[in-house]
C-alpha cells in the first residue's frame, strides 16, 4: 500500500497541550475507524505551525476525505516513492 507525507498547515500546533493532542488524535482515530481498514496512520510529527503526517492510503482521495471528515487541513500531499536511512550508505 501507498505511504504519504501529509502536511498540515496549523498555526500554533506546537503549542497544543497533551490533552488537546489527545482529543484531536482521538478525533481522527474515529475517522480511520469509519473509513475502514485500508487508511493508516502510522505517526506524526508536530513543529511550532504545522504538523507532518505519515498514513498508509490506497490513494490520495482517502487522505483527503479523512482530513475533511476530521476537519483538518491537508495543504500538501506527498507520495512516498522509497526510504533511506543511514543502512542505505552501507
Amino acid at each position: 500500500m501507498p505511504k504519504y507525507v501529509i502536511e498540515r498547515e496549523i498555526p500554533g500546533a506546537g503549542d497544543l497541550t497533551a490533552e488537546q493532542l489527545k482529543s484531536v488524535s482521538q478525533n481522527s482515530c474515529g475517522v480511520l475507524n469509519k473509513l475502514g481498514p485500508k487508511i493508516q496512520w502510522v505517526h506524526s510529527y508536530v513543529t511550532d505551525n504545522k504538523v507532518y503526517c505519515i498514513y498508509n492510503a490506497p490513494n490520495e482521495e482517502m487522505i483527503r476525505e479523512h482530513a475533511q471528515q476530521v476537519g483538518i487541513p491537508a495543504n500538501a500531499i506527498s507520495e512516498v516513492k522509497t526510504i533511506i536511512d543511514p543502512v542505505t550508505a552501507e
